[in-house]
This record gives structure tokens, sequence and C-alpha cells, in this order.
């Protein structure tokens, strides 16, 4: 290396470096390049140098002495004259590395953001994933990254490539191409984690291995785009029973990066705020909101959808608000000023206004909310006020409730069901009871306090929720305000007041009709609270059957799941039966997502969660209990009934109550408090069975001192036998500590561990799929169960990968989750075709897809042109492990109806060989050298076909006509094709086919004269007596007897069966070594795995296929 300084200082120098082409410097640029796949060797760089230190510092790079002079030109300019300013060398060295890191930083974000948006480098990546990965058109690129992808401790800097079905990594390093392509339906696990080479990586695991990526420009970014990617494609293609797409992620090939980014922010926005899902967030605006009750602006989150303004404080948990569209009367700007900059106005019915100020680009803002403000308006023609307030200082709330209420009583006069008017709790009250006084007194003390944070905070939806109305919550609410409080916090009242007369009609549509959701419906009505007085009396339980039935039919896909009942029961007593109903609605569809339907996949994930915050919060809990499923299994019941099917009604409501405020969130930490108060125990624990008696003694226990309201044993809770005295858990307590101890996670962060764990629960649900269907098919083949499995896979792929790239609704319909296990994957003709060209060892070059559609024809028994995994699993091992009687049967099979279609059997013989003339008799040689005329070996073959003919109770086969049997002969010649012995082979195969052709022609001659029969045993054995024909060639010649089936065929046809077939075979031991040699699957399992892709994707044919020995 050659360096020239260029100038100095006393503190320090600056020198220019010419990089020599010498051996040493191209190791150099090379370990250069592992490093940075951009790297390309500078010859020219500007290095800091401290005088008296050997270390230097470089600062600018150039490719070329004009560029490096720019540099050199740049510093002279802007940094050298400001260095003697400094002291010391310490700080000047300091400073020069801040200001060229600074620049570097500036540059390298520039960089990204003109990347982003730039279309042409797009463009190009586009043109390099597509030459290197091949993929069809369908495959859409969202977006890549530059990145290393370690190989044990080594890294391979490449690209990433991240696509609508596939993760795809590319490194070409010193001559060395590395591939990779990850199905996003095939990754188990995705995580950011660190190895001991870098901090920060993501770990991409599928069920063979684990990948790590790192040194990303924005790793943050790369890894929300591959969860988002990850989630979308495993829920479109394995979770489509109940899974629906946003509208814009409907067709995967439009989806595009900012896509994936807008649904992330929805789907956070939904969960922040417990809003509908069908509620699309259109702007996320910094700003500040006027909090009367801290006399001060809090800053935080505007976030405005379809239907709703919401505001969520900077600082977590100070301050959160919910305005509904169509509680909202104007929406004004107003004077702008230095100390209310930029604000605007939004008044409601409630005679309430929020101020918001500091919003950019307000006028816009002002004009989307104004337009989507009158749609909400003008979808609601019939607007009848607002929501309900509380309290009786409301007359506007009271007057539209009451007009509201009139209507709703006119929808229901015109069905014939009563509907209940009031919360059956109301009904039913329980009073006079001794020893309620004190609960009743701190009930009037609960509705003071509540009295007076309306005063303060606002007493709508619209109220401004704060820390203050958790602490109030958790106290337990006022059985007074109970149930409209659970309307407000979850938002169900806007439901109730947007759809005026919908339940009565739902009701008087679904009441009467019989499906399995009304049996099982009523099977469960009075094992809901069978202990309370509301539901033993045919009021509460016909109220019950209402709500349920209405929402089976207002949403099929759920229907009716098993703990609704309990959940719905605890609501009609709250509140009145349509608001109960619209509460429902609320709980299934937004707060606790996919928890009911056929998988309840949303309660596994959150079980899965669960144990995640197991490990995390209570570590040695999880370190004594090494598989933490056991208490996921007893906390399931947690999570689907809320509490309410294990402990005492009068605390389990007062979860219920922490539940509408805080969603999810509040289940996760009570659970957790509960962990921790009998840890210990838990600890000591033997079995599971103990731990759930631990558990179900301790729930059973936790009382309400507070409730006004007798206690009510729990039917449903587990009882014990232990005379052991339990201690009491206050309710109270216990929520307490939930909130101080594990009230820390964030909405943010739970739903980060929803992503994570939903694939991990989906993958879990494929992995039962495929046990489930590999235990059935097991005892029936003689495939070994390694590769069974590995013929699972490449079925299931098989099933994917027309998924990926074609669209229609069929493909998807091909895979239904709510089916038998054996029927949830199927595949068509196209899909069974490339399975069977890479699969089968019977290969014939061009005729190899004849085959494959005839024998997909042969296994699609119902007709449906979709055959399931166990048809192409006994197929195959007849191929790989029948006999020789079963292979010849399956192709026998293959060459008459329904296999053998009407075109094929007229298609033209191949069979002109003069081989095959039956005008002169066959010599059958042996190895032997001796010679037997066929008319001898002929009738021996007849008798032993007699011989097991009289044995034989298995169906008959039909016989095959000529135009078959040339089928089944052209398709025996394509066989032997390339084969070690194919002239033999092909000797021998003329030899059975001339024979069988004599057969046939001479029961054809047979059949034609109507008493052939001694005709042709003198043609064929003139020494022979009629007694020593058979029963088998009498079937074969003579008309069939009055009491026999009728023949299919018509007089005088040539046909012949498939005894004679098999029979002529056997005489031939190069056809017996051929049809009963060993074969493998696992080789070709093997290629298959690797070559799947490229037959779809190139169009290979079966003998360009790489076929390993």
């Amino acid at each position: 290396t050659a360096s020239r300084p260029e100038s100095a200082s006393n503190a320090l120098s600056f020198v220019t470096q010419v990089r020599r082409q010498l051996g040493l410097c191209r190791l150099v640029g090379a370990l250069d390049a592992v490093l940075d796949s951009n790297a390309r060797v500078a010859p020219f760089r500007i290095l800091l140098q401290v005088p008296g230190s050997q270390v230097y510092s470089a600062i600018a790079c150039g490719a070329t002495a004009e560029e490096i002079n720019q540099h050199w030109e740049w510093l002279e300019q802007n940094l050298l004259h400001t260095l003697s300013v400094f002291d010391n060398k310490e700080d000047i060295v300091s400073f020069v590395k801040g200001k060229v890191k600074a620049l570097i930083a500036e540059e390298t974000s520039s960089k990204l953001a003109e990347q982003e948006e730039d279309p042409e480098k797009f463009r190009e990546a586009l043109v390099k994933f597509e030459s290197r990965f091949n993929f069809p058109e369908a495959e859409k690129l969202i977006t890549y990254y530059s990145c290393c992808c370690w190989k044990g401790k080594v890294p391979r800097q490449g690209w990433l490539y991240l696509s609508i079905n596939h993760l795809c990594f590319y490194s070409f390093f010193l001559g060395k191409e590395l591939k990779l392509i990850i199905p996003w339906v095939e990754v188990q696990k995705l995580e950011r984690t660190s190895n001991v080479f870098m901090t920060d990586t993501v770990r991409v695991t599928t069920a063979n291995k684990e990948r790590d990526f790192s040194t990303f420009l924005n790793i943050s970014e790369a890894f929300r785009i591959m969860e988002q990617l990850a989630d979308v494609t495993l829920r479109r293609l394995l979770d489509n029973e109940i899974f629906e797409l946003d509208p814009g992620l409907q067709d995967p090939t439009q989806i595009t990066k900012r896509d994936l980014e807008a649904r992330a922010q929805n789907e956070f926005f939904r969960a922040f705020f417990r809003l509908p899902r069908k509620e699309k967030l259109h702007e996320v605006v910094d700003c500040s909101l006027w909090t009367p009750f801290s006399r001060c602006h809090t800053a935080g989150t505007m976030y405005t959808s379809d239907s709703y303004i919401c505001f969520a404080s900077k600082e977590n948990g100070c301050c959160t608000v919910i305005i509904p569209l169509r509680e909202v009367i104007g929406i004004e700007k107003m004077e702008d000023t230095s100390l209310l900059p930029n604000p605007i106005i939004v008044s409601i019915r409630s005679k309430t206004a929020f101020q918001f100020i500091e919003l950019k680009d307000r006028d816009t803002l002002v004009e989307n909310l104004l337009q989507r403000f009158k749609e909400v308006n003008s979808s609601n023609s019939l607007a009848f006020g607002s929501m309900c307030a509380l309290g009786d200082d409301e007359p506007a709330c009271l007057g539209t409730e009451a007009s509201h209420g009139k209507e709703r009583s006119e929808c229901e006069k015109e069905n014939n069901y009563l509907l209940s008017a009031e919360a059956l709790r109301s009904d039913f009250h329980q009073s006079g009871m001794p020893g309620l006084d004190f609960g009743k007194s701190r009930e009037q003390i609960k509705e003071s306090l509540w009295d007076d944070h309306f005063v303060e905070y606002g007493r709508t939806v619209c109220m401004f929720r704060t820390e203050k109305i958790r602490k109030l919550v958790a106290m337990g609410i006022p059985e007074s305000l109970r149930g409209k409080l659970w309307l407000l916090f979850s938002d169900a009242q806007t439901d109730l007041a947007s759809h005026p007369g919908y339940y009565a009609h739902l009701v008087e549509a679904s009441m009467g009709r019989c499906c399995m959701a009304t049996e099982e419906i009523e099977r469960d009505l009075h094992r809901s609270l069978p202990e309370h007085p509301a539901f033993q009396s045919e009021m509460g339980i016909a109220a019950l059957r209402r709500v349920l039935t209405a929402y089976a039919h207002r949403n099929p896909k759920i229907g009716y799941c098993q703990s609704m009942n309990i959940l719905t029961s605890v609501l009609l007593l709250y509140a009145k039966e349509e608001e109960a109903f619209w509460l429902l609605v609320a709980v299934c569809e937004r707060m606790l997502p996919d928890y009911f339907n056929h998988r309840v996949i949303g309660a596994q994930v959150d079980q899965s969660v669960f144990e995640e915050l197991i490990k995390e919060q209570l570590p040695e809990l999880a370190e004594h209990m090494k598989d933490l499923t056991a208490l996921a299994s007893i906390s399931l019941s947690w999570f689907l009934t809320l509490f309410l099917s294990i402990m005492p009604l009068e605390s389990a409501v007062n979860v219920v109550d922490c539940f509408f405020y805080d969603g999810i969130k509040a289940i996760f930490q009570l659970g957790l408090a509960i962990l921790e108060a009998n840890a210990v125990d838990l600890c000591n624990s033997k079995d599971d069975g103990q731990a759930l008696m631990i558990l179900s003694r301790f729930l059973e226990h936790v009382k309400n001192e507070e409730s006004p309201l007798p206690p009510i044993g729990n039917h449903h809770a587990f009882f014990s036998d232990d005379q052991e005295p339990s201690p009491v858990t206050e309710i109270a307590n216990l929520i307490h500590d939930s909130y101080e101890k594990f009230g820390d996670h964030s909405v943010e962060q739970i739903e980060r561990m929803r992503y994570k764990h939903r694939i991990r629960v989906l993958q879990s649900h494929e992995d039962t799929t495929k046990q489930n269907v590999l235990r059935v098919v097991i005892p029936d083949v003689s495939i070994l169960p390694e590769d069974l499995e590995e013929l699972y896979d490449l079925f299931k792929r098989e099933h994917l990968i027309r998924c990926y790239w074609e669209s229609g609704s069929a493909v998807p319909e091909r895979h239904d989750p709510s089916r038998p296990y054996a029927e949830q994957y199927r595949i068509d003709v196209q899909q069974f075709a490339g399975l069977y060209r890479l699969l089968s060892p019977w290969t014939c070059g061009e005729h190899t897809d004849l085959l494959a559609h005839r024998t997909f024809r042969l296994l699609d028994e119902n007709m449906d042109r979709l055959i399931e995994f166990k048809g192409l699993a006994s197929c195959l091992d007849v191929m790989y492990n029948g006999e020789m009687n079963e292979k010849i049967k399956l192709l026998y099979k293959l060459h008459i109806p329904p296999a053998l279609t009407e075109n094929e059997r007229d298609s033209q013989s191949p069979l002109k060989n003069p081989l095959l003339s039956t005008s002169r008799p066959l010599v059958i040689g042996k190895s032997n050298g001796d010679a037997v005329d066929y008319q001898k070996q002929l009738k021996q073959m007849l008798k032993d076909l007699a011989k097991e003919k009289d044995t034989k109770t298995e169906k008959e086969l039909p016989k095959m006509s000529q135009k078959e049997f040339i089928q089944f002969c052209k398709t025996l010649y394509s066989l032997f094709h390339e084969d070690p012995e194919e002239n033999d082979l092909y000797q021998a195969i003329a030899t059975v086919t001339t024979l069988l052709l004599q057969i046939g022609e001479v029961g054809q001659r047979s059949i034609s004269l109507g008493s052939g029969s001694d005709e042709f045993t003198e043609d064929l054995q003139p020494e022979a007596s009629a007694s020593d024909q058979d029963a088998v060639f009498t079937d074969t010649v003579k008309t069939p007897h009055k009491d026999s089936q009728p023949s299919p065929e018509t007089e005088g046809d040539w046909t012949v069966s498939f005894e004679h077939i098999l029979a002529s075979l056997l005489t031939e031991q190069s056809l017996v070594n051929f049809f009963e040699k060993p074969l493998e699957l696992k080789p070709k399992l093997e290629n298959a795995k690797l070559n799947q892709y490229s037959l779809r994707t190139n169009g290979m044919s079966c003998h360009e296929l790489k076929i390993p020995v």
C-alpha cells in the first residue's frame, strides 16, 4: 500500500491512500465483500491519523482520483479551518469522527427513503428476483433487503427477497451461489433474537432448520413486514375456515409493502381501542387534547377511521378517548393562535366538546373528517339519537333513548316473540336476606364515587378513560351500573343504536328453525347458571334461547360454541335482552377474536401467549413445571368463559368488569396473579391432577364480601372432597395484585406475541392433521412411516403450490379445516400428475402424463375431480411394494373404464410390429434351450387359472376389449424404455402379446360360430378330449349361462381377461423379474423435494429431472 500525506497540523494528519492491486489487497477486497454485498474495493481513501498513534480511521473513499479530490475539497472547506478551536488532539478526533458519522447517517437515511420511492431500483430488484428464482409472474415481490444469512458461524452476505408466498435469500461469493427458498406456510416460528456474534437477528424456524438473518439497515421494518407476510399467508392458506382478509389483501397479487404496513397499523388500532373489524384506519396524527380534569393539554396521537375519532396519550394509561362519528354533531376549525396552534373542536350530542391542537395539515384532516361524518349520517338516515347516558341529569340522552326504545317496541310488535325489556337481575332480585346490609352500603359508596367520576370525566362512550376509572373498575362496578358500563366500555352501545329493530328481525327469522346449532343450544340451555333463579324459570331460558339462536343466525361461521351459553346468561342478568345480544357480538367478534369457532384458534393462541408470560413473569414456576401445557389446558376455561365457570358468580362478574374495560389483558394478568398466589403449592405438586385440584380449590374460595347479592354456588366449578378448610381470597385484592404486579404489558406487546404464537398454533394443528392422517393410512400400506411422512409433506406442498399461483375460489376450497382429517387436503388431476411424474416408478416418457391421468380417474371414486392423500399412498404402495399380480391388476384397471376413456380407447395402435402376427405358431424359448409349442403352454396356463378361479371370491374384473388391450401393450412397451434389459423385455412382451392376441381371436371365432368350443379344441390340441377344457376357457369362448351376469361385450367381440394376461406374463422370466425387482421410494422422495418447485416453475418434463441413485 502506498500513501501520501496531503495535509497535517500539530494535532493530527489527513492522509490519502492509494490501494495497489496486489494479491494481498485482492484478499482484503474479498473479505470486504463477505461483510458487505455492495462493497467494492475502493482504490482511494482518506485516513485520519493522530501523530504518534498507529491507528488510522477511514474518513472517505472513492473509486477515482477525481472523486477522492472532491472529498478532500469538502474537508478543506467545511472541516479543517474549524479544528483550531480545539485544545487537544482527543477533542479533534472526537469531533471529526462525530461529524463524519453524522454525515453517513444522514446519507444512509436519505438513500433509504430514495430507494423506497424509487421505482427504477425496485424494478431492477424485481428482474433479479425473477431471474434468480424463476417463479411464475403471480409470485409478487413485496420488498427486499441487504442482509447476512448465517450458516453456522459463517455469515453469507446477500439479498433477502420477501414475496407473497416465500422468503428467499440469494448470495454469490467466490464462485459459490447460495439460493434459499422458504415458503411462509412452512415457517413454524418467527422471532427476533441474538446469537454469539450478533445482538439482533431475525430467526426463521421451519420443521428441519433454523435460519438467522442479520445486519439489516432497518431490522424493525424488515421484521414487521416478515411478520405480516407470515401471518397473512398462513391464515389465508391454513385458517380459511374463519379468517377473512382485509379488502385490500383479498388478491395476493395486489399486496404491496404499504398495504402490509397499513394492516399492521390497522390491527394495532382496532386491538387498542377494541373496535369492529370493518374499521379502516385513515389518519394517524400527533396532537394535544384539552383534558379538563388536569386543566391542561395532554400530548398524544389522534387516530381517525371510517366511523371513529380516537385519542391516546403519549404517556401510557394517562388518557384515551373514543368518539363514534354518529355521536358527533359538529367538527370545526378555530382561530390559529400562538397558544392554540391549529386547533379544531369536535362537538358531541351530550353537550360536550373536545379541543385538539397542534394538528399538522389541519385543513385536509378536517375536510376528510367532515366527509366521513356525512357518510355516517347518511348511512343512518333514521337517526334515533345518541346512546344512553348514565344518570337522570342528561335529558338529551334520555329523550333519544326513549324514542329509540319506542321504535324498537314497534318493531317487536311485528313478531310473535316478546323480548325481555329489563335485565333478568331486576326481575329475580333477591332482597331481605340477612347479612346483606354491609354490601348495600358498599354499593352506595361505589355509586357515589362513580357519580363524581361521571361529572368530571363524562358519562357517555366518549368519556375520558384514565387510570382513575381503571381503579374504580378494579374495585367492582356497582350492580345498578354494571350492564350500562359494559355497553359503554365495549362500545356495544354504538352497534345497538346503529341497528334499530335488527335484533327483533333476527329473532323472528331464526326462531323455529332447526339446525345443528339450535340442537346444541337446546342441549345446553339448562346447563347455563342452573343455580341462579333467573334460569330456573321459562322467562330466563326463553331469553337465553333467543339471544343464542339469533347470534347463530347472524354469524353462521361461528354459529354456537360451548361456553357461549354461560357468558350470555351472565350478560342477560345485567343487560336487557337486545343489549345482551350486542354485548355478545362485541365479545365474539371484537374482544375475543377467533375464540368461538370449530378449532378455537384464538383461545389456543392466547393460551400459548399465556405460557410465554408465565416463563417471563414466573420463572421459578416455569422451571419447576417443565411442560406448561398442563397449566395451559387447565386455564383454557378461564379464557373461554372469563372465569364465570370456575369462580363464584358474585366474584367472577368483577373479572368481567375488568375484561370489558381492559380487554384480554385483564384475563392474562389475573391468570398470572392466581398462579403466583399458588406458586408454592404448584411447585410441590406431584402431577397435573394435583395441580388442577390446587387451582380449582383456590378459585372456589375467591369471594366477594362487598357484593350485595347472596352467595350463589357455581355448578360448573370443580368440587373436591378435601375436608381441609381453605383460605378465602377477596376478589378485589386479587384483581388489585394483578394490576400492580402484572399490569405493565401493553396492547402492542400482547398483539406481537399473538402474531408469533398464532404461527405456532396453526402449525400445531397442521401437525395434528398430519399425524391423524398417517395413523389412518399406515396400517393399510407397506411404505415406511418416515417415507410416508415425507410423502404427505410433498402432497400438501403440491396443494399449496397450486394455491400460490392460481386465482379463483376453487383452489382454497380444496383445503377445509372443518372436514375430517383425511379429507382436509385434496388435489386435482394436474397436481396429481405433477406428483406422479416425480414419484412413480412407472415413468413412460411422453406416455407418463397419460398414465397419470388414468390413475387419477381410477382413484377418483366419487368423481368430484379431487383425491385425498390415502389414494395417492395406496397407489404408490402397489407400485413399489405390491406383488406382481397386484401391479398387473393395477395396470389392467388403468386400461379399462373408468380409467380409460373413449377417446384414448380409439387412439391408433402403435403395435405394428410383425412379431404380433397371429397367422403363425409361436415358439416360446426356454433357458435350457428346449422349445415348447405354445398350445401346450396355453393349455397348462388355462388349467392353472381354473384352479385359481374356483377359490377366488373377489369380484371379477371386466374383460378387456382389443382397443383397450392395445393401449395396455403400449403402456408396457413404454415402461421398458431405457431399462437395462430392454431387448429381452421387448422380446418377452412381443411373445406374450402374440399369445394373447391369438387367445382373443380364437374366443372371437368361437362366439361367432355359436358352438365353436369343439372346433377351437381341435384347432388348439387335436388329441385332447372335450373333458380337458377348463372353466376359464369355457367362460372365454362360450355364451354366458342364463343365470350368470350378462357380458358387457357384444356377441363376437374380441376380449381377454385379467387372468389370461397375468398367466401369460408369468410365463416370461424377464417380465417376472421386471415386476418383482425391489424398488426404493426414498430416492424418489429426496429428488421430489429438490425438484417439486422447479417442475412447476420451469415446466420440466420427467426425463429432465436428476434422479438420485
